[in-house]
């Protein structure tokens, strides 16, 4: 499996250093990791490998092998494994002395809020659709889910510059998570096709 980090986490990691805020950088780093070896522990438990794993400002995205062929209780399972993981981390934060408690939960709790939000490609966002496709054999509802990740993102973005500079780190990642949901829309066609005409999901 291959590793890498995307330039705009490193720019968000930029941002913490110029706060001088080392232990919060180290605080997101560990909570990032547990969150994505819950994912990878998941795509094991469900027979899944995987390609690959990139870091990014809102948490971690993993390639998997032969995803379009997999089932949608497959990639259900994958995409709860890391909040589940981060769930796990909360609760081992507890253990932690006072100084460094409250940082990691602090830390776990917003990439557990962000990536639940129900917006492809979050994690919330891909349990959602992949239920509803998994209840719902309809080609054009993905395309449906990612235009309405795209409208929900251009509000957010909007709202979020308003609030500038408090909510500058928020407006690095919504404006990631906009330009991956433009890109997944543009080969929109391509997967309902797949879905309409290749694809024999198992249930």
């Amino acid at each position: 499996m291959k590793y890498s980090i995307h330039p705009a986490f490193l720019l968000l990691l930029l941002m913490i250093a110029l706060y001088g805020n080392i232990a919060l950088y180290s605080a997101m780093m560990i909570s990032l990791v547990i969150h994505e070896l819950g994912h990878f522990l998941a795509a094991k438990f469900v027979g899944v490998q995987v390609d690959t794993c990139k870091i990014m400002p809102y948490g971690g995205e993993m390639t998997l092998k032969h995803e379009m062929q997999l089932s949608y209780r497959q990639l259900i399972v994958v995409a709860m494994g890391g909040p589940i993981a981060t769930l796990i981390g909360i609760g081992l934060s507890l253990l932690l002395p006072p100084l460094l408690k409250g940082l990691f939960i602090e830390i776990q709790l917003f990439i557990l809020c962000i990536n639940l939000l129900p917006i492809w490609p979050l994690d919330g966002g891909r349990i959602l659709c992949f239920t509803l496709l998994k209840q719902y054999s309809y080609s054009k509802l993905f395309e449906y889910y990612v235009s309405s990740s795209f409208y929900l993102l251009t509000v957010t973005i909007i709202v979020l510059l308003y609030l500038l500079p408090q909510s500058l780190s928020l407006v690095v990642v919504s404006i990631f998570l906009w330009s991956k949901v433009i890109g997944d829309w543009r080969n929109r066609k391509y997967r309902s096709a797949f879905e309409k005409h290749v694809m024999n999901r198992l249930t």
